[in-house]
């Protein structure tokens, strides 16, 4: 966040600086949200989001996986700045790219650009900012994405900033729920893992604060939803129990949402082996399950979802990664103006 001024300071006179920041956070966020173009903006928070706004990303989703538009980028550069590492998010930003005839230049490591040579984040993005008109990016530090957009004037597209958030895939798993369930309000939403390090579940959660959700938590006590967004879940009403089996949740669900146990997270690793093999999903625990239950994974799994489970109606996790190329494809197109 940049330097305060004296008038800032004067303003919030008796507020810590932690505070100070969290409020003007807070008020940027909800200038954010009142935008009523995209043209130009930064997706850094789901947050940032209002419900009219992520409904009107879902319906030109929808419109580039009915309507393909070639040409609509033409033109165009996009920063793929991947400063750790990923397949599906940024193969699909670099495919919804070129699909829009736009061009792609990045890396897809932190350890073939400048920041081996301790070049600054804000250097680095100032920098390519100069050479592209969108940046999509993802950072093992939380907060990176937020130092990126105060570097450069370029639209910041967030793809995954530590364990802080990841909005792209929350948009991509809000436009697959609307699919395979016909809406998004009043639905049962199970969220099964490691719920304390996951940032996707961390930003799918604050999303569904604005579709009257009602949320289990399934996790051992160690890997528990933070308490910064139950916090937040309570300032908005939202109900939500936390439980540590699945069976305890599984008939009730309209959507199983698993996450791996992610090892690159754990300061302890003797803790990652201790709780790596806790929650493991297989198709027979899905007998008592809802006919149009659908079981989401942000991917990668590694054992928590058996292979048989592959097999049965309720699994749409691979139409659920299938979807981020259309969901990055319209984000695009809204933030360089090419669609409205």
């Amino acid at each position: 966040m940049s330097d305060l001024s004296t008038e800032e300071i004067k303003i919030l006179e008796g507020l810590s600086k932690e505070e100070i920041l969290a409020k003007l956070k807070s008020e940027a966020e909800e200038q954010h949200k009142s935008r009523k173009t995209f043209f130009g903006r930064d997706i850094i928070s789901i947050h940032e989001l209002s419900r009219e706004g992520i409904l009107h990303i879902l319906k030109h989703s929808k419109g580039m996986k009915e309507t393909p538009q070639p040409d609509l980028l033409q033109g165009y550069v996009m920063g793929s700045c991947f400063f750790e590492p990923s397949t599906r998010t940024r193969l699909s930003f670099e495919t919804a790219m070129s699909r829009l005839g736009g061009k792609i230049i990045g890396f897809a490591e932190a350890g073939v650009t400048s920041a081996k040579k301790k070049e600054t984040l804000y250097d680095s993005m100032k920098i390519i900012g100069q050479y592209v008109d969108v940046i999509a990016m993802r950072h093992p530090m939380e907060g990176a994405a937020q130092r990126a957009a105060e570097a450069t004037d370029k639209p910041i597209l967030n793809g995954g900033d530590g364990s802080n958030q990841h909005p792209t895939q929350t948009l991509l798993d809000l436009f697959t729920i609307q699919e395979c369930q016909g809406k998004l309000d009043n639905l049962n939403i199970a969220m099964i893992g490691d719920l304390k390090y996951g940032r996707t579940v961390h930003s799918l959660a604050q999303a569904l604060t604005n579709f009257n959700a009602t949320l289990s938590f399934v996790a051992p006590e160690s890997l528990q939803m933070p308490n910064y967004i139950c916090d937040d879940l309570d300032k908005h009403g939202v109900k939500y129990t936390l439980y540590e089996k699945i069976a305890d949740v599984v008939s009730s669900a309209d959507i199983l949402y698993m996450t791996r146990i992610q090892e690159e997270r754990f300061p302890d690793k003797m803790e990652y082996e201790k709780i790596k093999n806790t929650y493991v999903l297989d198709s027979k625990m899905l007998i008592s399950a809802k006919p149009n239950m659908r079981i989401m994974h942000p991917l990668p799994r590694v054992n928590e979802i058996a292979t048989d489970v592959d097999h049965t109606p309720h699994a749409y996790y691979f139409e659920q990664a299938h979807n981020g190329l259309y969901v990055r494809q319209a984000l695009l197109g809204l933030v360089l103006g090419k669609l409205t």
